[in-house]
C-alpha cells in the first residue's frame, strides 16, 4: 500500500511559527512533525509515500529529499497554488496508482498503527474518527453501529484526518481546486464510507499552543 501526506498548506494558524518555516517542518518531540508521520508508516511496512507541497515547498523537499534516509521513497506532488484536498489527491493520483492508499493530514498527531485499519472492501473510503477534542465540540460525522459513517445522527465523532481512500473517489473529478468533504457527505449518502473509531492518542496540531503541549507530552 502507498500513502499520501497532505503538506500544502500554508499554516496561517500557525503564525509566526510558519512564517519563515513550513508547518510539516516544525519541530515536536525533538523532530519535525512530518517525520513522526513517515516513521509511523515505515513501522508497519509502508514504504512508498506521496507527498503535496506548494508553501515552501523546496524546505520541505530539501529537508526528507527522496526518502532514502527514512528507508522509504518520497514521491513529490507540487502544487503551484495550493489545491485543497480533494484537489490536491487529483493531482497525485498519477503518483499514487489504482489501488485503496492511506492518507494522512500532515497537521495531525496520532498514534494509530496504520495496519490495524481493515481494507475497503466495496467502501470508497474507511475514515478513522476519535472523540470529539475540547476546541471542536460538535464533531463532524455519526459512527453507526455497523461502522457504517453518516453525516447526520447522533453521538458524533471528529474526523481524524487519516482515512484508507479508494482513488474512484476523486477520479472523476475536473483537475483544479476542490475540497474533499463533499465528495465524502455525498458518498455516505450512497452508504460507501465505513468508520474506525480510534481511542488512542490524537492531537490537531493547528495552533501554537497544541504545538507545545504536544512538545511537552512527547518530551515528558
Amino acid at each position: 500500500m502507498k500513502a499520501m501526506i497532505l503538506a500544502a498548506g500554508r499554516g496561517t494558524r500557525m503564525r509566526p511559527l510558519t512564517d519563515h518555516c513550513p508547518k510539516p517542518l516544525l519541530q515536536v518531540g525533538g523532530k519535525p512533525l512530518i517525520v513522526h508521520h513517515l516513521q509511523r508508516l515505515r513501522a508497519c511496512g509502508i514504504t512508498d509515500v506521496v507527498i503535496n507541497v506548494s508553501y515552501r515547498a523546496e524546505q520541505i523537499m530539501s529537508a526528507l529529499g527522496d526518502g532514502t534516509a527514512f528507508g522509504m521513497h518520497i514521491a513529490w506532488s507540487r502544487e503551484a497554488a495550493p489545491l485543497e484536498t480533494g484537489g490536491g489527491i487529483r493531482q497525485a493520483l498519477p503518483l499514487l496508482g489504482g489501488a485503496p492508499f492511506l492518507l494522512v493530514n500532515g497537521d495531525v498527531w496520532c498514534d494509530l498503527a496504520p495496519d490495524e485499519l481493515p481494507g475497503l472492501g466495496d467502501d470508497l473510503a474507511r475514515l478513522v474518527l476519535v472523540d470529539n477534542p475540547t476546541h471542536h465540540p460538535r464533531g463532524d460525522f455519526h459512527l453507526d453501529a455497523e461502522g457504517r459513517v453518516h453525516p447526520e445522527g447522533e453521538p458524533r465523532l471528529t474526523f481524524a484526518g487519516i482515512s484508507l481512500l479508494d482513488p474512484a473517489l476523486v477520479a472523476d473529478e475536473p483537475a483544479g481546486a476542490f475540497a474533499l468533504a463533499p465528495l465524502l457527505r455525498r458518498a455516505m449518502t450512497e452508504g460507501r464510507i465505513s468508520g474506525h473509531h480510534h481511542r488512542g492518542t490524537w492531537v490537531d496540531v493547528g495552533t501554537p499552543e497544541r504545538l507545545a503541549e504536544l512538545d511537552r507530552r512527547l518530551r515528558g
